[in-house]
């Protein structure tokens, strides 16, 4: 809460109008919090199948009312925007028990899948379709954790362990991020309005452009070979070969 709190201090011209959770935040005082910070956005989250709803003064679990009472139906989404695909659907507004107050709690099954998850929302005046479509946006930040660990290697060559470490790590890659958006290619793109490029890609490209730029400038010397060799020494006292720990060669090990 308080980054959201960080954020519109920061960022005062933006207005929220939805905060997206995974099932560890769908508990009351997060969700009515998130609400009251963000100037009464919608927030949306998930319930557990086995969480207790109220429906005509009777409390029954939110996985037994929707598939005894309220069974879904086949409806067409737009993920993010762009695909569309075919989910089984139903809603109401429940009073959830947990949360002391009605919510919008909605079963969603994708095409394909056996089991419902079940999203929970604060504001009630939504569209159903409109709460699934916003929480496919969800998905976006786990296309930038496969950005910062995958194709930018902060989780594999991270110097500082723990809290720190990690907030040091995501400071740098979104640096980093910032930087490409400078990218001839990518000023290009968002210049034409078309979708930018991901980062791996152009991060791909630029080592080309970068060994290409060298290449380019070995062949303009005199004698390139002898640059190269020159070149290969300097490389040789740069990147060195280090022992690694776990062989066990040459160790006393006592008796």
């Amino acid at each position: 809460m308080l980054y959201l709190k960080e954020f519109k201090v920061a960022h005062s011209l933006i207005k929220i109008k939805g905060l997206l959770a995974d099932a560890l935040y769908g508990e009351k005082a997060f969700m009515d919090e998130a609400a009251k910070e963000s100037g009464g956005s919608q927030v949306i989250s998930q319930l557990r199948k086995n969480q207790n709803i109220e429906y005509r003064g009777r409390i029954r679990s939110v996985e037994s009312y929707f598939n005894s009472i309220n069974k879904g139906i086949d409806q067409i989404i737009r993920v993010r925007g762009g695909k569309e695909i075919k989910v089984t659907v139903s809603s109401a507004r429940l009073k959830v028990s947990s949360h002391s107050k009605k919510r919008f709690v909605i079963a969603l099954k994708y095409d394909g899948e056996n089991d419902y998850r079940y999203l929970v929302a604060t504001d009630l005046t939504w569209r159903t379709q409109d709460i699934i479509q916003a929480y496919t946006l969800r998905w976006l930040i786990e296309v930038f954790f496969e950005d910062w660990k995958l194709y930018e290697v902060w989780g594999r060559e991270a110097k500082q362990l723990d809290e720190e470490g990690s907030s040091r790590g995501l400071i740098l890659s979104l640096l980093f991020d910032h930087c490409l958006l400078l990218h001839p290619e990518q000023i290009a793109r968002i210049e034409s309005k078309l979708p930018a490029y991901t980062v791996g890609s152009l991060q791909r490209k630029s080592q080309m452009d970068v060994l290409l730029e060298f290449i380019t400038s070995l062949l303009e010397f005199p004698d390139p070979g002898d640059k190269l060799k020159e070149l290969g020494e300097l490389i040789k006292d740069v990147f060195q070969l280090m022992p690694s720990g776990k062989h066990m060669i040459g160790r006393d090990l006592g008796r």
